[in-house]
């Protein structure tokens, strides 16, 4: 629908050309950061999965998750946005790490298991935090004795902003393989982003049979950061692109 209302708007007031262009991009870019926000999806799986977290829970977490990542993602891309416009070297930059993220995907590198009592963020946050042994209802802070604590659901929390902001190391560059126009770029990934709550809940319960997943999310990386590397010497068209991507 957003995609509908923006041909209409520049297709009135800039002509069809424009429209056509400027849809296809954000339609692409949608699908790229729906796409790779899926690994996501399994981070977060394992993370409730360690703590406990009932699913009645897990809809409170996403919330506050989902409005945190709209925040961070916006300065980012925001940021994003200038360099490329001060530093135009940066876009190679970006596809040679997207290669090389492609590549551990398709390595299988990417399925290493990972021991979240061994993180070092969750060693640091019990270290520093008063930590409640068990969850409170759905609170984050609770006072107990005359003290603050944290329960777990703040430290989920705060495990899930940070998943994000991993993965959007990734998919940020991404998307500006396929247009550097901010307005473009921010709007494809919060509509990605407001649709993560509900990805999640549809797809957790497929999420053991998605065995072949990180090879495809490698191929779409790969495919994007050669595209950024070879900006000089051939564009590839929106319309390939998007076709590839749904592929």
């Amino acid at each position: 629908m957003f995609a509908g209302g923006l041909w209409w708007y520049l297709n009135t007031n800039l002509g069809t050309a424009v429209a056509n262009q400027k849809t296809l991009e954000f339609v692409t870019g949608y699908l790229i950061e729906k796409s790779l926000a899926i690994d996501n999806v399994f981070v977060w799986l394992m993370i409730f999965g360690a703590f406990a977290v009932p699913p009645a829970l897990q809809r409170r977490i996403l919330l506050y998750g989902v409005i945190g990542a709209i925040v961070l993602r916006t300065i980012f891309i925001l940021a994003g946005a200038w360099l490329i416009q001060e530093f135009s070297w940066v876009l190679y930059i970006f596809g040679a790490f997207l290669v090389y993220t492609g590549y551990k995907f398709l390595k299988g590198g990417h399925d290493e298991p990972v021991d979240l009592e061994e993180m070092k963020l969750l060693k640091w946050l019990r270290k520093h935090m008063r930590i409640t042994p068990t969850l409170r209802g759905e609170k984050f802070l609770v006072r107990e004795n005359g003290l603050l604590w944290a329960t777990p659901m703040l430290v989920v929390l705060i495990l899930v902003e940070i998943s994000d902001v991993i993965f959007a190391v990734d998919s940020i560059p991404a998307i500006f393989a396929i247009t550097t126009d901010p307005f473009i770029v921010l709007s494809a990934n919060l509509f990605a982003i407001l649709g993560l709550r509900a990805m999640f809940f549809l797809l957790a319960g497929a999420a053991a049979t998605m065995h072949y997943l990180p090879y495809g999310l490698g191929i779409i990386m790969t495919f994007i950061g050669i595209k950024m590397l070879l900006l000089d010497v051939y564009h590839v068209p929106i319309a390939a692109s998007l076709g590839f991507i749904a592929v």
